[in-house]
């Protein structure tokens, strides 16, 4: 058996980091939100820390469980199977808020199901990559099984509705089977096939429509469907090289929405300015590069597979998130992961990086 080492510590204290500063920023972003809806001023601060608690117990927990674990086809179909029933049951069950069914409640605690997905998918899809791989050149036997449960998996999730978690999973997915060696041409084919789809989906909901046109003009509507990104946009310029201090945001005064969510690195660009906007960026950057070289150094297929599917979740979105807050994609309420409040994102990533960093240790002992 591979002699065992340490883990990656500047991929664990990167995380730690991270984590450290969505307590900062969320207590920050959301303090005067607090006030207004009649909660505690630091009550988002106490949920946001219970959740990072709760998440890095997790975390602990899956750098001790050995990733192999994962590949037995009763945990992979169970946690498919599981999520599957979340996601049915969300709509069933649960509220609808804001015009969606994205979460239910249990004991109290709210639960977002397509945060399980991503990673119910990297490890089935992982799984599946490990076995035939050999034949990746024939996408319908390589590729069969993980379309299989895709498909239902966006489509429930296009339910809800969530456009931007349905389009995460299709990246992740993407990114893990061109690490496998699945030829240009077929990638090609399936964006061609996959473009015409998301067109429609966009043209039958309005709002989608608007916000791609607020993208390509966001001062044009600057009041109705550009408020969002023209406010994000005047908070990160505002901020300036060093910012106007932590707790100092304008912005989340009203103005900016969804401040301590989706909008959460614009408030650090107004606060902490570029150096900490910058700082940010850098911590999710080490990540990927962390991540990519434990998955090029896994000690097997579904280890690499796993590795790269669990960076590609963290950082995809990571950059995905901060390129909607600077206006250079569509807003897609896609919230920065491991950073953003809500507990059921911060939980799933940290699962994640848990077994990454298990992953990692691995890697190390063959090295």
């Amino acid at each position: 058996m591979a002699r065992k080492l340490k883990i990656d510590r500047l991929l664990f204290l990167t995380t730690l980091v991270l984590v450290a500063v969505s307590i900062v920023m969320v207590y920050s972003a959301s303090n005067q939100l607090g006030a207004w809806e009649s909660i505690r001023t630091n009550g988002f601060l106490l949920k946001q820390a219970a959740f990072a608690v709760i998440g890095l117990m997790v975390m602990f927990a899956a750098m001790r469980i050995d990733y192999e674990h994962y590949r037995d086809p009763r945990v992979v179909l169970g946690l498919v199977g599981l999520t599957l029933l979340a996601l049915v049951a969300v709509l069933i069950v649960g509220p609808e808020i804001n015009g969606t069914h994205r979460w239910f409640a249990v004991a109290g605690v709210g639960i977002q199901p397509s945060e399980l997905a991503k990673l119910a998918l990297i490890l089935f899809t992982a799984a599946v990559l490990e076995r035939r791989m050999e034949r990746i050149g024939e996408p319908k036997y390589a590729l069969g099984p993980i379309v299989v449960v895709l498909v239902p998996m966006l489509a429930l999730i296009m339910f809800q509705p969530d456009f931007g978690s349905s389009v995460m999973l299709l990246v992740i997915v993407a990114v893990m089977v061109f690490g496998a060696g699945l030829p240009w041409r077929y990638l090609a084919s399936a964006a061609v096939a996959v473009v015409p789809v998301v067109a429609a989906v966009a043209i039958l909901a309005p709002y989608r429509v608007g916000r791609l046109t607020a993208f390509l003009d966001p001062w044009a509507d600057r009041s109705d469907k550009g408020y969002q990104v023209v406010q994000s946009l005047i908070a990160v310029g505002t901020g300036g090289l060093a910012g106007k201090g932590l707790g100092y945001s304008t912005q989340k005064l009203g103005y900016l929405p969804y401040a301590h969510t989706d909008f959460i690195y614009a408030v650090v660009g107004e606060e902490l300015g570029l150096a900490g906007a910058s700082v940010l960026l850098v911590c999710f950057c080490v990540i990927t590069w962390r991540g990519l070289k434990t998955a090029s150094r896994a000690p097997d297929a579904f280890g690499a597979f796993l590795a790269l599917g669990l960076t590609a979740m963290i950082a995809v979105q990571a950059f995905v998130n901060m390129s909607v807050v600077l206006g250079l994609l569509p807003t897609k309420g896609i919230t920065l992961p491991l950073i953003s409040a809500g507990g059921s994102s911060l939980i799933m990533s940290l699962a994640g990086m848990g077994v990454l960093l298990n992953i990692s240790q691995r890697a190390s002992a063959t090295t």
